[in-house]
């Protein structure tokens, strides 16, 4: 009888497997339980069953070809998540940023061991290694942190992919730094062949990915579907690297021509669970790299090693932010999140070590050097990521000490207008309708590019940090009747709210959030109004559920009222309620109404109406007291004030801003 090709025990490896991803399981489980990111979990696990240490795991090229895969996964669902407009938004931050800051990194690395002795060739070489960040790690981390769509995510992004492309340079040089030949023709013909390849793939496979998605769809078969996108991620990486692009570059323009179908969403859901295998793989193969006994032999060595790449790479990373116009306290974040260096060095290595090249000259030493603070930095790398927000407010800091009464650009002279921070998707929509109503408005954002849109969509903008007080002075703050938050960094949102608080007791604020968690910290902060995406997106969904059983359509709002009472809190403000604030306009002569909420410690609290004397020394006309879910209209002269208390009050805008003090709570 023939021997099945998987008889028993013709597998040896799986024995490896199961230990490679049993230690996955323990470490994703203790580092859930003690708060830790992942990432560094299975660095350490990748150590401790290497063959290094214990030696559970020996077949380390079995480990890197499925470590790749799971590269190939990561980057092709961050290129599902974006799109091509948004890559071509992004140009500018991609090749001018992304620039600066390997150019810079490559020509400080190579010039400081030149000095020291080093050969050009290899000194260039090394350069190369360390410009290269981790984008495996920096974009989960920012992932996991819900803050790829922030600044500083945007700022790493850009960086990211521009290292990314510039490997496909770096592996065609490293014959030319070698000796071995390659004159700068064959470089230039070379790289001239692999920008007509990936033309070609990204022309053609843009005409077929959607139409062959969109045939795969009609079948209903979930294998059939999962199938399709392995083939269309795999086989254009594939494709591409025929000239001489990495792997992973390639999954990512796969990704990018998958999101413009109809069925990305499909797409990142069937991939995600292999992307999550196959990550793990990635972290724990790297950390079965390190040799724990050299790194306990050069422990200062290494650590001086790593201290100084950070330094200098973060420093240079920062800078690219600061060219493309970021504010000091981005680029200080972007840089703790590039410090690192990145998994593609390691195939830049391999690259090097066959023509004769290894880091600074050193040979094996080098190589595991690199390794070692490889390791070392990427184990860091979360915890200086969660560390960026208190750098950034240093960051601010110092330039609020270098601008003590000024700002970014011009004041607005608007009166009882909106103020809108951020220009993405959600505030270029609310500024169209604001300008198709004739309703005057300002924006903020700190995105330089974002800002551009703006002035060129006819907007008053002003640039810079809106949780700085001059910088709300100068959209009008102090005059303005609203201020909408619409970005999605929740700690620069918490802060805005504040600072606009404090600065103006009379502002509507309302805040846009992701997560329903984010509520009563915003509300706290001084938020009358705060939208959670997560609830809004389950509030029409059951909308439409609903209105599918021809539910009447009274009892469908009547009952997304509830869930968002239920949800916000009474205190937290309604959808109703924030649609009745957009909608107040200008009223006649000039007069303006507004909702001004009564805060714990404020003078106004704890007195009647005829105490504060609105209307007399003030011109403010009360309207109405809103109390809890309770409106008391006209209330007379001894009606008390208490704090939560929301006052509907008519006045010219000069007026309200004359009274702030009444309302400002400490």
């Amino acid at each position: 009888m023939t021997d099945l090709p998987l008889a028993v025990g013709s597998l040896p490896f799986v024995g490896e497997l199961a230990a490679l991803f049993a230690a996955g399981v323990l470490v994703a489980y203790l580092c859930y339980r003690v708060r830790l990111v992942p990432i560094a979990g299975f660095l350490l696990a990748g150590v401790a069953i290497g063959p290094n240490a214990l030696g559970l795991v020996t077949d380390i090229e079995l480990v890197a070809e499925l470590a790749e895969v799971g590269v190939i996964l990561l980057l092709f669902s961050i290129g599902v998540e974006f799109s091509l407009g948004q890559m071509a938004r992004l140009a500018r931050p991609i090749f001018l940023g992304g620039g600066v800051q390997v150019a810079l990194t490559v020509a400080a690395v190579a010039g400081g061991l030149i000095v020291l002795g080093v050969g050009v060739g290899a000194a260039v070489f090394t350069g190369f290694l360390v410009a290269l960040s981790s984008t495996a790690i920096v974009l989960k981390v920012l992932a996991e942190r819900a803050e790829t769509d922030t600044p500083v995510g945007g700022v790493a992004l850009a960086m990211l992919l521009f290292q990314d492309l510039s490997i496909v340079l770096m592996v065609l040089l490293v014959p030319v730094l070698a000796g071995d030949g390659g004159s700068p023709v064959e470089v230039a013909v070379a790289l001239g062949k692999a920008a007509l390849v990936i033309a070609a793939v990204l022309v053609g496979a843009r005409r077929v990915v959607p139409m062959l998605l969109e045939r795969i769809a009609q079948t209903r078969r979930t294998e059939l579907f999962l199938l399709a996108v392995a083939a269309i991620c795999l086989g254009t990486a594939w494709a591409v690297s025929l000239a001489g692009v990495s792997l992973a570059l390639g999954a990512f323009l796969a990704g990018l021509l998958v999101s413009e179908s109809d069925y990305a969403e499909h797409a990142l859901s069937e991939i995600l669970p292999l992307q999550t295998l196959f990550t793990a793989a990635f972290f724990l193969s790297v950390g079965m790299l390190l040799d724990p006994a050299f790194l306990l032999d050069n422990l200062v060595w290494v650590a001086a090693a790593a201290f100084g790449v950070l330094v200098l790479k973060g420093g240079l990373a920062a800078f690219g932010a600061r060219v493309l116009g970021y504010p000091l306290g981005v680029a200080l974040a972007s840089g703790l999140a590039l410090g690192q260096i990145g998994e593609f060095s390691f195939v830049l290595a391999i690259a090097g070590a066959e023509s004769g090249l290894t880091p600074a000259g050193l040979g094996e030493v080098g190589s595991q050097g690199l390794i070692a603070v490889t390791v070392v930095l990427m184990l860091a790398t979360p915890g200086l990521i969660a560390l960026a927000p208190r750098i950034a407010a240093l960051g601010r800091q110092v330039e609020n000490d270098a601008e003590p009464a000024g700002g970014h650009g011009h004041g607005v002279d608007l009166e009882d207008h909106t103020i809108v921070v951020g220009y993405g998707p959600a505030g270029r929509r609310l500024a169209r309708v604001l300008g198709e109503s004739g309703i005057p408005y300002a924006v903020s954002d700190l995105n330089p590019d974002s800002l551009r849109s703006a002035d060129a969509d006819g907007a008053e903008t002003v640039y810079g940090d809106a949780s700085r007080e001059p910088i709300l002075l100068s959209l009008g703050a102090a005059r303005a009747k609203l201020l909408v938050v619409a970005i999605n960094d929740r700690d620069a949102t918490r802060r805005i709210v504040a600072v606009a608080r404090h600065l103006n007791p009379t502002l509507q604020i309302f805040a846009r959030t992701r997560f329903i968690a984010d509520v009563e910290t915003l509300t706290k902060a001084g938020a009358d109004v705060v939208v959670p995406e997560e609830l809004e997106t389950t509030v029409r969904l059951f909308a439409h559920v609903l209105g599918a059983y021809l539910i009447p359509k009274d009892e469908i709002e009547r009952q997304a009222s509830l869930v968002r009472q239920d949800d916000y809190g009474v205190l937290r403000g309604s959808i109703q309620e924030a649609h009745l604030m957009v909608l107040q306009g200008l009223d006649e002569e000039g007069l303006h109404t507004r909702a001004v909420a009564v805060r714990e410690g404020a003078p106004a609290a704890g007195k009647t109406l005829a105490e504060l004397g609105l209307r007399q020394r003030h011109g403010l006309t009360v309207m109405a007291v809103r109390r809890g879910r309770e409106t008391v209209g006209s209330p007379a002269g001894e009606f008390r004030v208490e704090p939560g208390d929301r006052l509907v009050m008519v006045a010219e805008a000069s007026q309200f801003a004359a009274s702030a003090d009444l309302f400002r709570a400490p």
